[in-house]
């Protein structure tokens, strides 16, 4: 199949764009570049474009042959969400309404989009399923909610097939080496920790140590990106039309902050400085996935998502990426010392 990949060029999209060349699929890669990267397209044609623009989404649909859609391009940055909600509900809803409308102009008819977690938002449900409440309580979460919504009702309507993604905390960076999370300004926790690892930051902030969990800080579950862009190569061939089925991408099981850092500095051999601070508030104490229904439908099985696994393969890319040192195995106890 030839997949158009809208945000293809960012952290996760890249990591889906060669696992679908890997599955001899042929990724067409759709980007502004906003912030994704270009070094990160390697797998395929490249289109600088940007969502919104339906006139090119249809001619590169037309020119590539398109089969299917792989809906990563979106603000993601919940900060900027925050600050910006126009911007937000702009490029995530208006950008998912012109994606639609080049794939009805131009028939394609099958799509996997990349959705949230954040579209349950705060809830007692531990582990959450499908089926958990949606009270999402961002912009961003709300938008993502809107989006899967809009994509359900272009399915009715039009016969369009679809699968939602609802991912929890992604991690990790492809296990040869080709690819990694370059975020600017970077907020998730595991690479936030290496950077303070590193001496990049002078320290890491727990935000709240007083949670009803086993060492009082928030537990995530943590999936390794590479299992979670096998899941998008996946969800291709469940596609049925004129429906949109949803699945949790998680493992869960949960890591707190405190065992994250415990983890970062077995693999980096480091000290890592923390400073205890407030809690933020909208901060549920433990966020896991039941991800039943994707081991089932999908045969998702996160084999790469152990935490230390997730960890070194961060790290490694931080290393090579940053320094041009090139590193067999950040396993390997003998370049733990490595400076980056």
């Amino acid at each position: 199949m030839r997949v158009l990949v809208t945000g293809g060029a960012g952290y996760i999209g890249s990591h889906a764009a060669k696992a679908l060349a890997e599955a001899g699929h042929e990724p067409v890669v759709f980007d502004s570049l906003r912030t994704g990267h270009r070094w990160a397209v390697q797998w395929g044609p490249f289109v600088h474009g940007d969502i919104r623009d339906v006139l090119l989404l249809a001619e590169t649909m037309r020119a590539h042959a398109i089969d299917a859609v792989m809906h990563f391009a979106a603000l993601a940055d919940v900060p900027t969400a925050v600050a910006q909600p126009g911007l937000c509900w702009d490029i995530n809803v208006t950008g998912t309404l012109a994606l639609l409308s080049a794939m009805k102009l131009t028939g394609v008819d099958k799509i996997v989009f990349s959705s949230t977690c954040a579209v349950y938002g705060p809830s007692d449900d531990v582990p959450m399923t499908e089926a958990t409440a949606q009270n999402p309580i961002s912009p961003y979460g709300h938008s993502k909610r809107a989006m899967e919504q809009i994509i359900a009702e272009h399915a009715a309507a039009y016969g369009f097939g679809g699968v939602a993604l609802r991912y929890f905390n992604v991690a990790g960076a492809d296990p040869d080496g080709d690819i990694g999370e370059e975020h600017a300004p970077e907020t998730h926790l595991i690479p936030v920790v290496l950077e303070a690892a590193a001496g990049a930051r002078p320290f890491i902030a727990i935000n709240g140590d007083d949670y009803p969990t086993n060492d009082g800080t928030c537990v995530r579950d943590y999936v390794h990106v590479a299992d979670l862009a096998k899941a998008h190569v996946a969800a291709l061939s469940t596609i049925d039309g004129g429906t949109v089925a949803a699945f949790n991408l998680g493992t869960g099981h949960g890591y707190s902050v405190k065992e994250v850092i415990e983890a970062a500095e077995r693999v980096t051999g480091r000290t890592i400085p923390v400073r205890n601070g407030p809690r933020r508030e909208g901060d549920p104490a433990r966020l896991t996935a039941d991800a039943s229904a994707a081991q089932a439908k999908l045969a998702f099985d996160p084999n790469a998502s152990a935490l230390d696994t997730m960890i070194a393969s961060t790290w490694r890319w931080m290393v090579e990426h940053r320094t041009g040192v090139r590193l067999p195995s950040m396993l390997d106890r003998g370049n733990r010392n490595r400076s980056i």
